[in-house]
């Protein structure tokens, strides 16, 4: 549909109307003063009343212009007060044009921002909602099961309340963690920094995790013997969490009859990077951007009959960011993956 705008004549009019007032007076002194013409006189007369028109019409323009544009000022700034108001109002069109298209372009990137944020609650929330609703209803129906019919067999009994303690487990397990990451995202959790050696860290999660790994028959070992100490400045449990998490990723993704491996290496000369690399199924890259997002998983079912709250991963981000350190991620789909994280080391 095509656009009419309303035409005002008031600018030009009242413009006009100054001129011609003008040249009209100023004609009659110069006729009183010079009785016949000349060509003094038409000088004189044209000099003026260009002058004076030009005066007469940047003066209008600047008012036109003004009072219109401080009513976008106004408008605007009614949207955005800390910007607008504490910058004096310009008549000039590039100026106005270059603000309020910055204006446009950072409101539209802050909807942009909080459509984002709002598809990442929803998302959370389902989530959330998920991960909790699959062990209550396993516990329910376990209950429900026993108090109609199985409470008085004693090895169905048993079994029963075995596995709502499992998903009962889950449950806590998830509950945890969801505190975990709340109070790393908020900043609550306070860091005991201390010296410690890394090599034995790593070697107590190995023992630790050592029943877990032989069941697909895989291999926790180091990429070379470590006879001396590598000592680091951080909180050892938190980072023992850390080592944890990624070593028991290794083991869940990884091959039967594979190898986990552990690598230390010198950095900078105050940093080492700890790498954990497996020989698993590795992560296809389109992965790569969200695999530190809270609930994301590669293999949704896969990943969920392994166990695990699905937090894992962005709890360990977590961690080393509070640190002040960085984690890297490389995969090559099919083959291998490796976590890799930095470390303040002691000189």
């Amino acid at each position: 549909m095509k656009i009419k705008f309303k035409k005002t004549y008031t600018f030009a009019l009242v413009s006009a109307l100054y001129i011609t007032v003008f040249s009209t007076g100023f004609l009659a002194i110069l006729l009183r003063f010079f009785l016949k013409f000349s060509a003094l006189m038409v000088l004189v007369f044209g000099l003026s009343i260009a002058v004076f028109s030009f005066f007469v019409i940047q003066y209008r323009v600047e008012r036109f212009i003004y009072q219109r544009v401080k009513k976008i000022y106004d408008d605007v700034s009614l949207l955005e007060l800390t910007s607008f108001r504490n910058q004096p109002i310009t008549t000039d069109m590039a100026t106005l044009t270059q603000q309020v298209k910055k204006f446009a372009t950072d409101k539209k990137l802050e909807i942009e921002t909080l459509r984002v944020r709002e598809e990442y609650r929803r998302e959370f929330l389902g989530n959330v909602s998920h991960e909790l609703k699959t062990p209550l209803f396993t516990v329910q129906g376990y209950l429900s099961t026993l108090l109609d019919s199985a409470l008085n067999d004693k090895s169905v009994r048993k079994k029963y309340l075995e596995r709502a303690e499992k998903g009962v487990e889950r449950l806590v397990y998830i509950v945890e963690d969801l505190d975990m990451i709340s109070k790393l995202e908020m900043g609550d959790v306070n860091l005991e920094i201390s010296k410690f050696n890394i090599v034995e860290l790593i070697q107590s999660v190995f023992d630790l995790l050592e029943m877990t790994a032989d069941k697909k028959n895989i291999i926790l070992m180091f990429d070379r013997r470590y006879s001396r100490a590598v000592n680091v400045f951080a909180d050892q449990e938190k980072i023992q969490q850390v080592l944890s998490n990624l070593v028991m990723n290794s083991i869940k993704y990884g091959k039967e009859n594979g190898t986990t491996e552990v690598t230390i290496e010198d950095l900078i000369d105050d940093k080492i990077i700890v790498r954990i690399r497996d020989d698993g199924e590795g992560i296809e890259k389109h992965n790569l951007p969200r695999l530190f997002e809270r609930f994301f998983r590669v293999d949704k079912s896969g990943a969920r009959s392994e166990g695990g709250s699905g937090l894992g991963l962005s709890i360990v981000k977590h961690i080393i960011e509070a640190h002040g350190e960085k984690i890297y991620i490389e995969s090559e789909f099919g083959k291998s993956s490796e976590f890799s994280f930095t470390l303040e080391k002691d000189k």
